[in-house]
């Protein structure tokens, strides 16, 4: 399994750092084959050794150069990271971030041979209009996407569950997880307040390799325990 934790717009780097270390620390007893990632805010990065992989929220396609409030390659190699996510729901929908531009940064952070977490999702209406309108919007997401790359890790994300309390039904999760899983190989994460109670749940369903963890990560006790569910 793969325990994915969003810091999104919360902790500095000094909590980072100490979330990082009391974390690592019980990682001991992690389950063989288990993995551990933490996407910090860009000025929480920080270098990390350990059982934990560090990357960053998001990043622009270049080194370096004249992107106001991006940060760049140059900037993560500072840090030894190699992991990024990419096509986030809140950076499409909040800063307009095109298909086109999304599809642009994954062949960017490929070409750098990044371990890349490729996050796609529905809104609510989407979800009302029925599984094959759910099927077709999410296809129309991996347009430019190379489904085939071997440092390649899917996050589906129903946006209308995205921090609102609401999780999706084992039913809608499964059911999406086996239609995604027809049209590539890699592994598929499962986001939308997965939470400790609800983990065991969601990580038991047929198709999901891990999950996404946004609002649940921020507290180290709650993340790790659902780590250890």
């Amino acid at each position: 399994m793969i325990y994915a934790a969003n810091f999104k717009m919360n902790h500095t780097r000094a909590s980072t750092q100490a979330y990082l270390k009391t974390l690592e620390a019980k990682l001991s007893k992690m389950h063989s084959g288990d993995r551990v990632l933490v996407f910090p805010p860009a000025t929480a990065l920080t270098a990390h050794t350990g059982n934990i992989t560090v990357g960053a929220q998001n990043a622009y396609r270049e080194r370096n150069g004249a992107f106001t409030g991006e940060t760049g390659l140059e900037q993560l190699e500072e840090f030894g990271i190699k992991t990024v996510l990419v096509g986030h729901s809140e950076r499409r929908d909040i800063f307009g971030e095109s298909q086109s531009f999304v599809a642009e940064k994954f062949a960017y952070f490929k070409a750098q041979g990044f371990e890349i977490v490729y996050c796609i999702g529905e809104a609510l209406k989407v979800r009302e209009a029925g599984e094959e309108a759910v099927m077709t919007h999410l296809l129309s997401q991996f347009e430019g996407i190379d489904l085939s790359y071997e440092k390649l890790i899917i996050a589906y994300e129903p946006i209308w569950a995205i921090g609102t309390g609401r999780s999706a039904k084992v039913e809608e999760i499964a059911s999406t997880h086996a239609a995604l899983k027809k049209h590539f190989d890699r592994p598929l994460l499962y986001g939308g307040s997965a939470k400790p109670a609800n983990i065991k749940e969601i990580i038991s369903i047929d198709g999901v390799d891990g999950v996404l963890v946004g609002s649940a990560s921020l507290e180290v006790e709650s993340f790790a325990q659902m780590i250890f569910a």
